[in-house]
């Protein structure tokens, strides 16, 4: 008689690993990596190297002093210190992109557990605090030709529209902004990257983006330079997207992407600040747990009538 075997969940084994899904985002990061080098110099280069290098230091360091399992093979380390590179100027001291990667790594991801475990994005919550602690520098936009300029938000912002580059530009990312988010046609070619490799689903992005869209024709602010500018595509394809810090059904995908739209727009239209993509997302990753137990299925319970 053959024995019954038990196991603990998972029982559905799947070849697709931690490694190789973040393998597919490091490659489509590429071509906005490759685009930064264009714009704006070799030395986006070295800030994404700084970036990549303490991520990986910390998460190692950090382990091997708690004697926990070393995970910096599996890539993601890699991928938090990519997406914190591609958010910040090219122009940053590289002492304050490695402070900026230690607490990515070793406040928002370790001290929660590691990976899967973090409440918020580890990329999004450094940039977010480097903006509060190093608001000069991460405010200081490098042009193409090198001189300082202003991004277009900041511009339209201002009112100052006449100054805005044209469509063309915007697309292809020549004009001041952080290394990685300013090539849109990079950016969209990696979004589709991962879409077609099922690494993301549609849902998030497109109820991101058509959020912004909508509200941008509604209130007649330049619709087109609302899509391109910022971190938008960045944060909608790369960074609304993480699988630890944002809903895992369908219709929880959309609600976190219009409810980072909204609060995208409210923020650029309404706010301080002419940008508002990290803050969108940092504050719906706080609210992901709710989202998740709102829109998760429901068994369906058999039973028979009396």
């Amino acid at each position: 008689m053959n024995k019954l075997i038990s196991s603990v969940s998972p029982h559905i084994n799947s070849p697709r690993t931690t490694q190789k899904i973040m393998l597919d985002v490091l490659i489509a990061l590429l071509p906005a990596g490759v685009a930064s080098v264009i714009i704006f110099g070799w030395r986006s280069l070295l800030v994404i190297g700084v970036c990549v290098a303490v991520c990986i230091l910390s998460e190692w360091i950090f382990e091997k002093i708690c004697k926990k399992e070393n995970t910096i093979f599996d890539l993601s380390a890699v991928v938090t210190g990519v997406l914190l590179a591609y958010n910040l100027p090219v122009s940053i001291p590289l002492w304050q992109a490695a402070f900026g990667s230690m607490f990515a790594i070793v406040v928002v991801k370790q001290l929660f557990g590691g990976i899967g475990q973090n409440f918020a994005n580890p990329a999004i919550t450094a940039r977010i605090v480097m903006m509060t602690a190093f608001s000069g520098a991460m405010t200081t936009w490098t042009f193409p030709d090198a001189s300082s300029s202003a991004t277009p938000l900041a511009l339209m912002f201002k009112g100052d529209v006449d100054s805005l580059p044209s469509y063309l530009d915007m697309l292809f990312g020549v004009r001041g902004g952080c290394l990685g988010e300013t090539c849109t046609i990079a950016l969209l070619a990696g979004g589709i990257y991962l879409i077609a490799r099922k690494v993301i689903t549609w849902h998030t992005p497109v109820a991101f983006i058509g959020t912004v869209l909508v509200m941008s024709l509604i209130f007649d602010k330049a619709p087109l330079y609302q899509l391109m500018s910022g971190g938008l595509i960045i944060g909608a394809f790369f960074m609304a997207t993480d699988y630890a810090t944002t809903p895992c059904t369908k219709w929880g995908k959309i609600i976190f992407g219009v409810g980072c739209g909204l609060i995208t727009i409210l923020i650029r239209f309404w706010g301080a600040s002419p940008e508002g993509v990290s803050y969108s997302i940092l504050l719906m990753n706080i609210f992901t747990p709710y989202i998740s137990r709102l829109t998760r299925s429901k068994p369906l319970v058999g039973g028979s009538k009396k």
